[in-house]
């Protein structure tokens, strides 16, 4: 059965709207309770360090399910079929599970409020202040990617421009956010986590019934396709062609190893839930949990996707008012009984606000303490950081607002994200993988790497791509290229400059470096429970089999 409804406005009644205002209600209930706690500039960025695992890792796989995973992964799964899986199993669990088993210990333990602060700790002031600018900048952008995506859901609910929905929806975050703060935003992204999954499940089933089932739906796109849009590494050999327009060897190593590590690892808004939790081993464990539902919502985002690809065969098509990033909504039009669709609603409204607020909780986190804490206004009472932590949050929400209106201007939000993460993020994760694991890197490497990778990344990507000097067959083939470009030229320049530049003295590597001893303090947190099934290890290396083997139906 085709899809033929002209325009895209969601056909909701009374019921929805009702089911919307509880919703909303509660979100802000949450807020103002959470106020209660909030009487330190920690409690506001950090929850104090006081909340448990399995809060903080609901909040950590939630803050990753806004636009990214909904929308993106959906208009990914309608433009390049099966391979949206590398997202998830290459594209995500490994980096993970490095995060909670190799890194966690040295920024838990090193007390930092944020990802850039162990720069500081562990290069020199420059390196810090470059990164703290680049993360504030592209946490700024990608909250805006959430936001347009909130507005697109507005705009079908309520008919309204997509400017007044952006500017309302951003609105309503910054008042959750400000009110309460970091465990405001981790509270309902708990919340939000279980929301998301009562809108996107009926939307899989009800999908999947309306194509036929899986057989159906593979026959139908695999006819207008071909083959390998349904395999996960069918045509990926290197000259081989392939939906994705990428080979087995930038996708492992393009998204597999840079991009994703370069995500999951150093991006602040996902690393500052495992700081919030309450020891260290809740800290490892908050990635671990994650990872175990975050192998699975690939179904409920994929399938999706490919249902809309056979409901609205001109979905992205030159010429069509409809993009890929209308799949879900698409779908939701056409499949959804009232009732359910507010529940939809609300799981979109959830995801896209929770991936907001934690790029926006943790752009006001690294603004104050990072930039305007250590550089501008030193010194002064907790209480005057905690002020200037609810305004820069409220200029945070405004910026973005205006950065919403950059990712309109892209037909897959999930490619202008990989984009941004190939800048920025890589970059980052090169100098702290060598800092990290490499004793004399010099102090003055981590800035030069992390400006060489930022500019290698976008001259791929602008020049050398864009401008077709090399032909690459599609903007994510392109963004894995950029990504590794990236990285390499990062860790060529460290090299080189750690050559010729002074380490950085022994005795100050102490818990920076592995292999190296955290100084003994009784400031040293606490370790927390070792119980043999809270063992990360155990949790780790599980959810790397799990994923393994979640490959094999899709690989043959």
């Amino acid at each position: 059965m085709q899809y033929l409804a002209e325009g895209l406005r969601l056909p909701t009644n009374g019921l929805d709207y009702t089911i919307l205002a509880i919703y909303f209600v509660v979100v802000l209930g949450i807020g103002f309770a959470a106020r209660a706690s909030v009487r330190t500039s920690l409690d506001f960025f950090l929850s104090g360090r006081s909340l448990p695992a399995w809060v903080t890792g609901l909040a950590f796989v939630a803050a990753n399910l806004g636009a990214t995973e909904i929308l993106g992964m959906a208009a990914t799964g309608a433009q390049y079929g099966v391979a949206v899986v590398h997202w998830y199993w290459i594209g995500a669990i490994p980096a993970m599970v490095f995060l909670g088993l190799v890194m966690m210990p040295f920024y838990y333990r090193s007390k930092v409020r944020s990802v850039p602060e162990f720069l500081l700790h562990r290069f020199d002031k420059s390196a810090h202040l470059l990164s703290s600018i680049l993360f504030a900048f592209s946490a700024i952008l990608i909250a805006g990617v959430n936001l347009y995506a909130l507005s697109i859901v507005v705009e079908a609910l309520l008919g309204w421009p997509q400017w007044v929905a952006i500017v309302v929806a951003g609105l309503f975050v910054l008042v959750y956010i400000t009110i309460g703060g970091l465990s405001s935003a981790i509270y309902n992204e708990v919340l939000q986590f279980f929301v998301i999954l009562a809108a996107l499940i009926p939307l899989t089933l009800l999908g999947l019934k309306r194509v036929g089932g899986w057989d159906g739906l593979s026959g139908s796109l695999e006819e207008q396709h071909g083959a390998n849009f349904m395999t996960a590494w069918g045509g990926t050999g290197i000259g081989d062609a392939n939906p994705l327009g990428a080979n087995w060897l930038t996708i492992i190593l393009g998204l597999g190893f840079v991009l994703s590590f370069g995500y999951w690892t150093t991006n602040f808004a996902e690393v500052q839930r495992a700081l919030s939790a309450k020891n260290l081993s809740a800290a490892q464990r908050t990635p671990l949990i994650a990872a175990f539902p975050k192998i699975f919502i690939v179904f409920v985002v994929m399938i999706p996707g490919l249902v809309a690809a056979v409901l609205v065969p001109k979905i992205g098509t030159p010429g069509s008012d409809l993009t890929y990033n209308d799949a879900i909504p698409l779908l939701m039009q056409e499949l959804l009984p009232n009732g359910v669709l507010g529940i939809a609603v609300t799981g979109l409204l959830a995801a896209f606000m929770a991936g907001m607020a934690a790029n926006v909780s943790s752009f006001n986190t690294v603004f104050t303490t990072d930039i305007w804490q250590r550089y501008v206004k030193k010194d002064q009472p907790d209480a005057y950081y905690l002020r200037f932590g609810r305004l820069i949050t409220a200029v945070g929400v405004l910026a973005s607002i205006g950065t919403a209106f950059i990712a309109a201007g892209f037909s897959n939000i999930m490619t202008y994200l990989q984009t941004l993460f190939s800048f920025f993020n890589v970059p980052l994760f090169v100098v702290f993988i060598i800092g990290m694991f490499w004793k004399r890197a010099s102090m003055k490497s981590g800035v030069w790497g992390l400006l060489a990778g930022t500019t290698a990344a976008m001259v791929n990507y602008f020049v050398i791509y864009e401008q077709g000097i090399i032909d690459i067959p599609s903007d994510q083939g392109a963004n894995f290229v950029s990504a590794i470009v990236g990285f390499v030229a990062g860790a060529v320049v460290m090299v080189a400059v750690t050559l010729f530049t002074a380490p950085k003295p022994e005795a100050e590597l102490a818990g920076l470096v592995y292999g190296t001893k955290a100084p003994d303090s009784d400031e040293v947190p606490d370790e927390g429970d070792s119980a043999w099934y809270r063992k990360p290890a155990l949790l780790g290396w599980g959810a790397i089999v799990l994923a393994t083997l979640c490959y094999l139906p899709y690989s043959l």
